[in-house]
């Protein structure tokens, strides 16, 4: 029987209710399936803060270390708004666990399933059945990571700076993740840069034309970023899988998280490419929301599709990965919403965190 490893750190706000249905899920296709996890808990965020000192514990790394993944839920809130900006959950756990593992490919599928088009701020016309998009974001490299950085006074002058600098070698690691992912979809890659303005982008667009011909199948366009953020919007089918460097994407899976209708459904994979499998950190793309937490009415399905994403690719498990997406997608297809996704129409049924969590087990039973 296979066994993984799994650092389960589920964080802060409604990350510990999420994570207890994801887990449960786990249990579920873990029995069909027949293998097994063993899960470590460990603080993180403002837990870690309040817990160990620290919103990334040294416990809590060395558990990382020891993991084949990590499941991570969501961290920060108000709590923690008055620590200096580095020592607040989002920027002193997820940037570092992000640097010190190389996550250099972020996977964020944007998915409208036809039952839900009605909660997505574009016309139902222009997106007949939903759509179906993943985007490859460059997760180590760029301005969040680029040195110099420098903010102080020049020349009599208030200035601040920071760098926008990519290896050949970057953009061809997370090419080559793209044009896999293509293979495996509808074939089609678009890759977003601005070539027309940064000699980065100039780079990105040679790199990725250098390597179609190794992927005479995928079908490889591309597009300047403005364009792509307003062709999410206009028409989000026309994509299959969408590449992109790490700034352009931040501000895009935003964009397509939007589009799509409710954070609550979006997982999420950060990947680094092992020796026979990818080690990741998969996470929802949602926040902790601080503001429901506790009362057992958030959305748990995007912690259930990260769990999925970790199923697939770190344990290559892909029939019990299959197995999440389905159930999911059966169990809104008969109507099944929690708060964020329901419209009081005829034939909904109204559940809780938990009972979404019961009714995605029972599909999977």
């Amino acid at each position: 029987m296979n066994t993984y490893k799994i650092a389960v750190l589920a964080g802060d706000g409604i990350g510990p209710e999420v994570m207890e249905q994801a887990l449960r899920v786990l249990d579920a296709v873990e029995k069909k399936h027949g293998f097994r996890t063993e899960r470590t808990a460990c603080f993180v965020g403002g837990a870690g803060i309040d817990n160990c000192g620290k919103a990334l514990p040294a416990e809590t790394l060395a558990a990382c270390e020891a993991a084949d993944a990590i499941l991570f839920g969501s961290v920060g809130g108000p709590k923690w708004d008055t620590l200096p900006p580095d020592e607040r959950p989002e920027r002193g756990a997820l940037l570092p666990l992000r640097k010190h593992f190389s996550l250099y490919a972020n996977l964020r599928p944007g998915i409208c399933l036809p039952e839900l088009v009605h909660a997505s701020p574009i016309k139902p016309s222009l997106i007949p059945g939903g759509f179906d998009i993943l985007c490859v974001r460059e997760l180590t490299g760029g301005m969040y990571f680029g040195e110099p950085k420098f903010y102080g006074e020049r020349d009599g002058e208030t200035i601040a700076l920071d760098t926008l600098v990519y290896k050949k070698s970057e953009v061809e690691r997370i090419a080559r993740v793209a044009f896999e992912a293509a293979r495996g979809r509808r074939r089609k890659l678009c890759s977003v840069d601005k070539a027309n303005v940064l000699t980065s982008s100039v780079m990105w667009r040679e790199v990725m034309n250098a390597m179609a011909p190794e992927y005479p199948d995928v079908e490889l366009t591309h597009m300047y970023v403005d364009n792509a953020a307003m062709q999410l919007v206009r028409n989000p089918q026309q994509f299959d899988v969408i590449v992109t460097e790490n700034t352009f994407g931040d501000i895009l899976t935003d964009e397509m998280a939007i589009v799509c209708g409710s954070l609550g459904m979006l997982p999420s994979a950060s990947l680094c490419q092992g020796s026979e499998s990818f080690f990741g950190l998969y996470e929802p793309s949602g926040g902790s929301a601080p503001d429901i937490a506790g009362q057992g009415i958030a959305n748990p399905i995007a912690q259930i599709l990260s769990m999925g994403m970790l199923l697939r690719y770190t344990c290559k498990e892909t029939a019990a990965a299959d197995d999440v997406d389905r159930a999911v997608r059966n169990v809104i297809a008969a109507g099944y919403r929690t708060g964020d996704l329901a419209t009081g129409a005829e034939g909904e049924i109204r559940v809780g965190t938990a009972g979404m969590g019961d009714a995605i087990i029972a599909a999977i039973d």
